[in-house]
């Protein structure tokens, strides 16, 4: 084993161990008003409506119902914050984020242009925003809605990781197609990350890496 394979194994197992503990909703905020103080590092969820984000939040942690999951594209319409690590009633290590589902064909515009509104100002003024995950549907590769995700964090500088989800939804051959022209758009974009890690929350397929990137990042 390499070193660096060590060093990858040592940051997995201090993530179950950290993932196992204490994770637990803190609020919901509809408006930035809402907001909890940033006193720690936070890592944000972001994808489609339908993507899987809550299925994957809630493999992450080993929660069944930590994020409510819903055949409901588009309900999630605020940032909803959880706690991961430390004594309840103390600063936890870190706060995970669930960010409204985007590209919702049949939400009201107003709803879309508030979602919008209540995302961008996060992204720009979240000072203790470490990473963002924009999670992409294996089935379906990057859809304008992600590219314009893409671009709004590009614009706000803010470092973020692609995701795909649903790996066991596509045969092997059509996942390493998807895959490679994800990697191919990422490297177009000034604030993704080359690697485009792949999950499903079925079988949990890349959950153990997904888990120690988050740890990771919060830790930078």
């Amino acid at each position: 084993m390499t070193e660096e394979e060590a060093t990858q194994q040592a940051l997995m197992e201090r993530a179950r161990k950290l993932f196992s503990g204490r994770v637990d909703f803190l609020l919901s905020a509809p408006a930035l008003k809402f907001l909890p103080d940033p006193v720690v590092p936070e890592v944000a969820f972001a994808g489609r409506s339908n993507v899987g984000k809550s299925s994957l939040l809630n493999a992450i942690t080993g929660r069944k119902s930590l994020a409510r999951t819903s055949v409901t594209p588009g309900r999630t319409q605020e940032l909803n914050f959880f706690e991961v690590g430390g004594i309840s009633g103390e600063l936890p290590d870190f706060r995970l984020v669930d960010m409204p589902g985007y590209g919702y064909a049949k939400a009201p515009p107003k709803v879309v242009e508030q979602w919008k509104k209540l995302v961008r100002e996060f992204l720009r003024g979240r000072v203790v925003l470490k990473r963002t995950l924009v999670l992409i549907d294996s089935r379906h590769g990057v859809k304008p809605p992600d590219l314009e995700m893409m671009e709004m964090l590009d614009g706000a500088a803010v470092g973020y990781r692609l995701v795909l989800t649903k790996a066991d939804k596509v045969k092997a051959s059509e996942l390493a197609e998807v895959h490679a022209k994800v990697i191919a758009e990422a490297r177009k974009h000034s604030a993704a990350y080359p690697e485009v890690m792949i999950t499903s929350s079925e079988t949990g397929l890349g959950i153990a890496e997904i888990r120690a990137a988050v740890l990771g990042d919060a830790e930078v």
